[in-house]
């Protein structure tokens, strides 16, 4: 059962690494995603499942201990998910789980075992929901740490431009966060979605999918549209 979850955002430049002088500007992001992992902490799981976008229309799991790197981005770090040593050698973490494994390694996560799954930005809606059904079912205490950034398109300098579209778009899903409405993060509008860019759509409906019934109560901790694309920090618990 779903007992716990942290929505974050998961851009590269949360890392100070990676956004070296301008780090500056996602303090308040990321001392919110502290925030929201301490709810996750508080609930005591049993298990961890990381959600996050990868490209594609099928699902990718990563057991705890898969590496990931920043070197992509021009620096030298790598991170592990978890803290268990596994097969693979070269680091293999879609860079969204990169992120969410870095906020993990930040805060000193050690509280349960650690899983990766990777959802595809056209993953169907009902079987994102069934996803998160399967990981939500049986007794054990399961928290979810779902990645994913909503529209691109908030400003001109944007990575996908203006859409005057977007700011509305992502006041819902904010909302929708904020108040754990799982009926709404359900019937969000792929389309639009993918027209804006928002790669949290599917790790989202997945957490709609294994919140249901939970009962869960939402609270938002962060909401800004830093570089024109909208990031969205969440707990729920």
């Amino acid at each position: 059962m779903l007992v716990a979850a942290a929505v974050c955002p998961c851009p590269p430049l949360l890392v100070p690494d990676v956004a070296a002088g301008a780090a500056p500007e996602l303090d308040a992001a990321r001392a919110a995603c502290t925030d929201a992992l301490g709810v996750l902490a508080a609930a005591r799981p049993g298990r961890l499942v990381v959600v996050g976008p990868v490209d594609g229309a099928g699902t990718e799991t990563y057991p705890e201990g898969t590496a990931g790197s920043f070197r992509g981005f021009g620096v030298d770090l790598d991170v592990r998910l978890g803290a268990a040593d596994v097969a693979a050698t070269e680091p293999r973490l879609p860079y969204a789980l990169a992120v969410a494994a870095w906020l993990l390694e930040r805060t000193g996560w050690s509280d349960a075992p650690v899983e990766g799954l990777g959802v595809g930005e056209s993953y169907p809606p009902e079987q994102c929901a069934r996803t998160g059904r399967d990981i939500a079912d049986g007794d054990e205490r399961v928290a979810l740490l779902v990645m994913g950034d909503a529209s691109a398109c908030r400003t001109l300098k944007a990575p996908g431009y203006l859409d005057e579209r977007a700011a509305p778009f992502d006041a819902e899903v904010a909302r929708a966060l904020g108040a754990a409405d799982v009926a709404a993060l359900t019937t969000l509008d792929t389309g639009l979605a993918h027209e804006l860019q928002a790669s949290g759509r599917a790790p989202w409906q997945v957490l709609a999918g294994a919140a249901e019934g939970a009962g869960l109560g939402g609270s938002l901790l962060y909401e800004d549209a830093p570089y024109g694309v909208g990031y969205v920090v969440a707990a729920w618990s």
